[in-house]
Formats: C-alpha cells, structure tokens, sequence
C-alpha cells in the first residue's frame, strides 16, 4: 500500500485534496463558528486546493472570513459610497487576501462593472482606490489562475486587465490611489493609471515583469514614462528594482509618503483628506480641468494650448452661472447657445463653422460633419482628425456635462 502511495504521489494528493474539500463542505452546513483542522491545511493541500473556513471572533458572535481561494466573490471588491461630509466621494476596496489583491477573472468583471457604474453617476466627486487587506495593494495579476489558462486564453485576459485599468484612467472625476502596502506588477500600472498617489513609507513599488521574462501590459510602459521620465523609467523597468514610499517620492512617482500608522492605512487617510479639499471645488470644472490636462499632455504645445481654450469655454459660456462654485448657479448651462468647441483666435461668443468642405447647409444653419450644429465640433474637424483614436472635446465634454 505504501509503495503503491509512493509510486504515485499525484493520486495521493487529490485524495487529500478531496477530503478538504468534503471536510470544508460540512464545515460550512454547521455554521460559521467551525473551522477546518489544521492537519488539512498542512504544506501537503496546495493552495490552490484549499477550502474556504470561517473562525468565529474571539468573544463575539460575527465570524470572520479565513483566507483561501473560495471566498466569496462578491467580496472580492468592495464599493463604498461615503456620507455626510465625504458625500460625493466613492472608495473602490480591493479584497482578495489569499490571493495578495492580484487581478483574477472575477476581480477584473467587477471592476469594470463598478467603473462603469461610476463613469455616468453625476453624483461621485472623486474615486479612491485602495486595499482592504493590510500590508498589500495589489500584486499584479493572479498568476496560480493564469497557469491553468490554456495558452489561447492568456492574451484575452491580459487584454482585459488593461482594458480595465485604461477605463480607470479615463474616469472623469479624480482618481487617487491609496497605496499601503505592496504595488507590483499589475498592481502599480494599477495604481499609475489613478491621477494622483500616495503611499506609506514602508509600501513596496515596482514594475518587475522583466524578472519573468515578459513586460508590462497594462500601460506600465507608457504611464511610467509619463510619470517620472523615459530614462529613469527604463532603469527601473530594465532592472525591475522596488521601490519604498520614500524612493517612490523621490523620483516622482508619487505624490506623498507618509509614515505608516498602526491600522495601516496612513495612505488611504491621507487619500480621503485629498479628496475632502476638492469637494468644494466645481464639480463640472473639475471634470473639465482633468479632460484638459489629459488630452494636452499628449499633444503638441500649441495644440494642448487650443484644447485648454476648447475647454474653458465650456466652462464660461455666455449668458450662464458656474455652478458647484460657491456663489452657486450651474456651471455649464444646459440651455447654453454653444457648448461645443472653438479654434484658436475665434470669438468666444461666436460658434466656429466646420472647415471647409467639410460643412452642409440646413435649414437650421450649419451642419458639421458628426451632425451637430452651429459647428460646435469644428475643434475635431480642424485638429483631432489628423490622429488616429483621437478624442474631440467637445465630444467628451458632453458625455461629461
């Protein structure tokens, strides 16, 4: 019998995997207050394998998760919209202990969806993105899930997680990432697609794919650069170093470090103090201040000059209040006459037609070419025709306003 166990180690290790689960599975009909014995979750059960146990609270009654790969998925991200004096800002909460907060298929769908959700809702100011697991923010992608793809599924999922973090990065409202503890991978091109970023001093900070012999794919590549230069950025990606907050703060690529406290979350208080200073700000002004900047950084300085222009009239239309301001009133009027877009030198009180031969003529006046009138996107006839997946503004700040 031993050397039959022997000769197939393999067999022997679903057996035991089997009985976890069995075990696990009774477990979980008695209630919260059991848990699984530790001889079942010795060295022998891979990961992968274990069950998912509850252990009650010392001296309490409410159980408490235990870490291992069936928790809940729905727990796996937590949305929280704040009240009161924080009322306006919404914290995406990343929860998959077991897992070190990496990106599995589920994290992913949840994610988008949330981002989805909060992208129309005029109500959300700003979007913290933190971990609700101490000690991590998150390690990149889950590479025990990724081993058990097929080899036709790695790059549809790998898709997907960029697809995720790029629609992060478009958001319209400020992004903050509150990073407590360690950014890998994944985890920092997470958090480099977020507008803003703090972290604590002992958090750990870097692109390390090189170490697996792959690269970056979820825009670390070019945020990076973006962030804190190309030349600095190959150095840390050549060499796929970590950084600790201060290292971090030091060559710019975050915003503020912060000495961890005791809870561990001296990140994401510092994030939610951020956010409470733009609460006052012009909600739609905020939402034009950060498309402006955006599309400008990647063009031309003169042309980044003509999308501020673009913008501002958005925001100064004539004839209507700017709201969200303190004086009150509403920022862009709904009514307003022209809230497209104008060229450089026009008239800020005078719509802009398409360019030439590219105008007909209605009844109601000039028609530009994506069918909107009084050539309010003569911006994008004149400008972002000329790139390829370009974005007109006056485009985008409908969708906003």
């Amino acid at each position: 019998m031993a050397a039959a166990a022997a000769a197939a180690p393999g067999a022997l290790g679903a057996l035991q995997a089997g009985r976890a689960r069995l075990v696990a599975a009774c477990c979980a009909r008695l209630g919260p207050g059991w848990r699984l014995p530790g001889s079942l979750t010795g060295p022998r059960v891979g990961p992968a394998m274990w069950a998912r146990g509850w252990a009650a609270v010392a001296g309490g009654s409410a159980p408490r998760r235990g870490y291992s790969s069936e928790v809940k998925t729905e727990d796996e991200l937590r949305v929280r919209y704040l009240e009161e004096e924080n009322r306006g800002i919404v914290v995406l909460g990343i929860n998959r202990a077991y897992a070190k907060n990496s990106f599995s298929k589920n994290l992913v769908k949840m994610l988008s969806k949330a981002v989805d959700a909060l992208k129309s809702d005029k109500k959300v100011r700003t979007i913290i993105v933190r971990s609700e697991v101490p000690g991590i923010f998150c390690a990149g992608a889950d590479l025990k899930e990724r081993v058990k793809m097929n080899a036709s599924e790695v790059g549809p999922f790998v898709s997907k997680i960029r697809a995720v973090i790029n629609e992060i990065a478009n958001l319209p409202v400020p992004t903050i990432a509150a990073i407590d503890g360690l950014a890998l991978g994944g985890g920092l091109e997470l958090a480099l697609a977020c507008d803003i970023r703090v972290a604590a001093s002992s958090a750990k900070m870097g692109l390390v794919e090189t170490k697996l012999a792959i690269i970056p794919g979820g825009g670390g590549t070019q945020r990076l650069p973006r962030a804190i230069g190309i030349s600095l950025a190959k150095e840390l990606i050549f060499s796929a170093r970590v950084l600790d907050g201060q290292e971090a703060k030091a060559v710019g690529l975050i915003s503020h470090v912060l000495e961890q406290n005791q809870e561990g979350d001296a990140a994401y208080r510092k994030a939610l103090d951020l956010a409470r200073e733009f609460l006052p700000q012009g909600p739609v002004a905020m939402r034009v201040a950060k498309l402006a900047i955006n599309q400008g950084m990647e063009v031309d300085l003169v042309t980044g000059l003509a999308i501020e222009e673009a913008c501002y009239a958005q925001v100064h239309s004539p004839g209507s209040e700017r709201a969200g301001c303190p004086a009150g009133g509403i920022e862009v009027a709904k009514d307003s006459p022209r809230r497209g877009a104008r060229a450089v030198g026009a008239s800020p009180h005078r719509p802009v037609p398409a360019a030439r031969g590219q105008e007909d003529k209605t009844s109601s006046g000039t028609r530009a070419p994506d069918g909107t009138l009084g050539g309010s996107c003569a911006f994008r006839c004149s400008v972002f025709h000329t790139g390829v997946g370009s974005v007109c503004p006056s485009h985008r700040l409908r969708e906003l306003g």
